[in-house]
Protein backbone atom coordinates (compact mmCIF):
# COMPACT_ATOMS: atom_id res chain seq x y z
CA UNK A 1 0.00 0.00 0.00
CA UNK A 2 1.11 3.56 -0.66
CA UNK A 3 -0.17 5.21 2.24
CA UNK A 4 0.47 4.91 6.16
CA UNK A 5 0.11 6.34 8.97
CA UNK A 6 2.92 4.71 11.02
CA UNK A 7 6.47 6.10 11.21
CA UNK A 8 7.96 3.23 12.29
CA UNK A 9 6.65 1.36 8.41
CA UNK A 10 8.38 4.73 7.16
CA UNK A 11 11.50 4.25 8.55
CA UNK A 12 11.37 0.39 8.12
CA UNK A 13 10.99 0.96 4.43
CA UNK A 14 13.31 4.31 3.68
CA UNK A 15 16.53 2.61 3.06
CA UNK A 16 19.42 4.32 3.92
CA UNK A 17 21.85 3.11 0.83
CA UNK A 18 20.21 3.93 -2.90
CA UNK A 19 18.91 1.17 -4.56
CA UNK A 20 19.83 -0.02 -8.36
CA UNK A 21 17.81 1.68 -10.42
CA UNK A 22 17.43 5.67 -8.44
CA UNK A 23 20.43 7.66 -8.79
CA UNK A 24 21.06 9.55 -5.41
CA UNK A 25 19.99 13.16 -6.28
CA UNK A 26 22.73 15.56 -6.92
CA UNK A 27 23.13 19.50 -6.28
CA UNK A 28 21.05 20.34 -9.09
CA UNK A 29 19.54 23.98 -8.21
CA UNK A 30 15.76 23.18 -9.85
CA UNK A 31 13.95 20.59 -11.66
CA UNK A 32 11.49 22.14 -14.38
CA UNK A 33 7.94 22.24 -13.58
CA UNK A 34 6.40 20.91 -16.13
CA UNK A 35 4.06 23.96 -17.50
CA UNK A 36 6.37 26.54 -19.48
CA UNK A 37 4.60 29.01 -18.08
CA UNK A 38 5.27 28.66 -14.64
CA UNK A 39 8.91 27.81 -15.27
CA UNK A 40 9.42 31.49 -16.76
CA UNK A 41 8.17 32.31 -13.16
CA UNK A 42 10.50 30.76 -11.36
CA UNK A 43 14.44 31.58 -11.14
CA UNK A 44 16.08 28.88 -12.28
CA UNK A 45 13.40 28.02 -14.40
CA UNK A 46 11.76 25.46 -11.97
CA UNK A 47 11.08 24.54 -8.66
CA UNK A 48 14.24 24.74 -6.50
CA UNK A 49 15.95 21.76 -5.18
CA UNK A 50 17.24 21.27 -1.78
CA UNK A 51 15.30 24.07 0.36
CA UNK A 52 12.16 24.47 1.59
CA UNK A 53 9.44 25.97 -0.03
CA UNK A 54 5.97 27.47 0.23
CA UNK A 55 2.96 27.41 -1.35
CA UNK A 56 -0.19 29.48 -0.20
CA UNK A 57 -3.34 28.09 -1.03
CA UNK A 58 -6.95 29.90 -1.24
CA UNK A 59 -8.57 26.81 -0.79
CA UNK A 60 -8.04 22.65 -1.72
CA UNK A 61 -8.57 21.31 -4.71
CA UNK A 62 -7.68 24.27 -7.29
CA UNK A 63 -4.38 22.66 -8.57
CA UNK A 64 -2.48 23.40 -6.12
CA UNK A 65 -0.91 19.68 -6.31
CA UNK A 66 -1.47 19.18 -10.25
CA UNK A 67 1.21 21.83 -10.09
CA UNK A 68 4.21 19.23 -8.89
CA UNK A 69 2.56 16.49 -10.75
CA UNK A 70 4.68 16.36 -13.55
CA UNK A 71 7.38 16.96 -11.41
CA UNK A 72 6.88 13.89 -9.36
CA UNK A 73 5.85 11.69 -12.00
CA UNK A 74 9.32 12.18 -13.79
CA UNK A 75 11.03 11.64 -9.70
CA UNK A 76 9.25 8.17 -9.33
CA UNK A 77 9.39 6.59 -12.63
CA UNK A 78 13.79 7.26 -11.76
CA UNK A 79 12.86 5.43 -8.53
CA UNK A 80 12.61 8.16 -6.63
CA UNK A 81 10.21 8.48 -3.35
CA UNK A 82 6.90 10.78 -3.17
CA UNK A 83 6.05 12.07 0.00
CA UNK A 84 2.87 13.81 1.33
CA UNK A 85 2.59 14.57 4.46
CA UNK A 86 -1.05 15.60 6.11
CA UNK A 87 -3.09 15.56 3.01
CA UNK A 88 -6.34 17.51 3.22
CA UNK A 89 -9.22 14.96 3.35
CA UNK A 90 -10.14 15.41 0.29
CA UNK A 91 -6.89 14.60 -1.57
CA UNK A 92 -4.79 13.54 -3.14
CA UNK A 93 -7.19 10.51 -5.16
CA UNK A 94 -4.24 7.72 -5.90
CA UNK A 95 -5.85 6.87 -9.16
CA UNK A 96 -5.93 10.82 -10.08
CA UNK A 97 -2.14 10.49 -9.59
CA UNK A 98 -1.27 7.47 -11.65
CA UNK A 99 -3.61 8.86 -14.80
CA UNK A 100 -0.66 11.62 -14.11
CA UNK A 101 2.08 9.41 -14.41
CA UNK A 102 2.99 8.95 -10.77
CA UNK A 103 4.58 5.34 -9.81
CA UNK A 104 2.08 4.55 -6.99
CA UNK A 105 4.69 1.63 -5.71
CA UNK A 106 7.03 4.81 -4.62
CA UNK A 107 4.25 6.96 -2.86
CA UNK A 108 3.97 7.61 0.67
CA UNK A 109 1.69 9.27 2.52
CA UNK A 110 0.77 9.99 6.01
CA UNK A 111 -2.64 11.66 7.14
CA UNK A 112 -3.15 13.63 9.96
CA UNK A 113 0.35 13.22 11.95
CA UNK A 114 1.45 15.08 15.55
CA UNK A 115 3.48 18.18 15.28
CA UNK A 116 6.44 15.56 16.66
CA UNK A 117 5.27 12.81 14.17
CA UNK A 118 5.16 15.18 11.19
CA UNK A 119 9.12 16.35 11.61
CA UNK A 120 10.36 13.44 12.46
CA UNK A 121 8.96 11.85 9.68
CA UNK A 122 10.21 14.24 7.30
CA UNK A 123 13.81 14.45 8.63
CA UNK A 124 13.71 10.56 8.56
CA UNK A 125 12.31 10.41 4.89
CA UNK A 126 14.83 13.41 4.10
CA UNK A 127 17.70 11.38 5.11
CA UNK A 128 17.00 8.43 4.05
CA UNK A 129 18.47 9.10 0.21
CA UNK A 130 15.49 8.17 -1.79
CA UNK A 131 12.75 10.70 -0.95
CA UNK A 132 12.79 13.37 -4.39
CA UNK A 133 9.98 15.06 -3.40
CA UNK A 134 8.13 15.70 -0.04
CA UNK A 135 4.90 17.81 0.18
CA UNK A 136 3.76 19.11 3.66
CA UNK A 137 0.17 20.40 4.68
CA UNK A 138 0.53 22.74 7.71
CA UNK A 139 -0.27 26.12 8.89
CA UNK A 140 1.85 26.21 12.65
CA UNK A 141 4.92 24.75 12.53
CA UNK A 142 7.14 27.50 14.72
CA UNK A 143 10.33 29.00 13.02
CA UNK A 144 12.55 26.24 14.60
CA UNK A 145 11.02 23.42 12.90
CA UNK A 146 11.23 25.00 9.97
CA UNK A 147 14.60 25.35 10.29
CA UNK A 148 14.91 21.89 10.97
CA UNK A 149 13.66 21.11 7.56
CA UNK A 150 15.49 22.96 6.08
CA UNK A 151 18.84 21.92 6.69
CA UNK A 152 17.41 18.61 6.01
CA UNK A 153 16.44 19.55 2.24
CA UNK A 154 19.54 21.43 1.89
CA UNK A 155 21.14 17.63 2.50
CA UNK A 156 18.79 16.12 0.97
CA UNK A 157 18.65 17.63 -2.95
CA UNK A 158 15.08 16.64 -2.89
CA UNK A 159 12.04 19.44 -3.83
CA UNK A 160 10.21 20.45 0.03
CA UNK A 161 7.15 22.17 -0.83
CA UNK A 162 5.13 23.29 2.34
CA UNK A 163 1.32 23.95 1.64
CA UNK A 164 -0.25 26.63 3.64
CA UNK A 165 -3.65 29.08 4.19
CA UNK A 166 -3.30 32.54 4.53
CA UNK A 167 -3.32 31.92 8.16
CA UNK A 168 0.21 30.41 8.26
CA UNK A 169 3.53 32.88 9.15
CA UNK A 170 5.52 32.79 6.33
CA UNK A 171 8.82 30.60 6.47
CA UNK A 172 11.53 33.98 6.31
CA UNK A 173 13.94 31.46 4.50
CA UNK A 174 11.79 30.36 1.97
CA UNK A 175 13.58 30.38 -1.36
CA UNK A 176 10.41 30.41 -3.24
CA UNK A 177 6.67 31.03 -2.24
CA UNK A 178 3.93 31.45 -4.14
CA UNK A 179 0.22 32.33 -3.96
CA UNK A 180 -2.69 29.86 -5.88
CA UNK A 181 -5.61 30.78 -6.27
CA UNK A 182 -8.69 30.13 -8.98
CA UNK A 183 -10.53 32.08 -11.68
CA UNK A 184 -12.53 31.37 -14.69
CA UNK A 185 -11.84 27.45 -14.36
CA UNK A 186 -7.78 28.10 -14.66
CA UNK A 187 -5.03 28.10 -11.79
CA UNK A 188 -3.56 31.35 -10.97
CA UNK A 189 -0.25 31.24 -9.81
CA UNK A 190 1.11 34.35 -8.44
CA UNK A 191 5.01 34.74 -7.29
CA UNK A 192 5.16 35.85 -3.68
CA UNK A 193 9.16 35.63 -3.45
CA UNK A 194 11.54 33.96 -5.89
CA UNK A 195 15.07 34.06 -5.61
CA UNK A 196 16.16 36.81 -7.62
CA UNK A 197 13.98 39.23 -5.57
CA UNK A 198 11.40 40.83 -7.94
CA UNK A 199 7.57 39.95 -8.42
CA UNK A 200 6.45 39.06 -12.09
CA UNK A 201 2.46 39.12 -12.80
CA UNK A 202 0.55 36.23 -12.25
CA UNK A 203 0.40 33.42 -14.99
CA UNK A 204 -3.05 31.61 -15.25
CA UNK A 205 -2.92 27.87 -16.41
CA UNK A 206 -5.20 25.49 -17.75
CA UNK A 207 -3.66 22.51 -15.90
CA UNK A 208 -5.78 20.12 -18.54
CA UNK A 209 -4.91 21.60 -21.24
CA UNK A 210 -2.39 18.93 -22.97
CA UNK A 211 -1.02 22.06 -24.89
CA UNK A 212 0.04 23.45 -21.35
CA UNK A 213 1.96 20.41 -19.64
CA UNK A 214 5.15 19.17 -20.86
CA UNK A 215 6.71 15.71 -19.69
CA UNK A 216 9.90 16.37 -17.65
CA UNK A 217 13.22 14.88 -17.57
CA UNK A 218 16.13 14.13 -14.88
CA UNK A 219 19.23 14.93 -16.55
CA UNK A 220 20.98 16.65 -13.92
CA UNK A 221 20.19 13.73 -11.25
CA UNK A 222 21.68 11.04 -12.94
CA UNK A 223 25.44 10.60 -12.54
Amino acid sequence: MPATTNTTHITRHAPRTWSDHACPLTAATCLPTGYAELDLLLSGGGWPTGTLSEIYVERPGIGELQLLMPAAAALTQDGHRLAMIGPPSCMPYTPALAVRGVQIQHLLMLRSPSPDELVRTCEQLLVSGNCGMLLIWHDHLPERVLQRLQHAAERSGAIVVLYRTRRAQPFSRAALRLHVSRNDGRTVVKVLKRHDGDTPPPVQLDLHGSLTRRPVTLPMYRQ
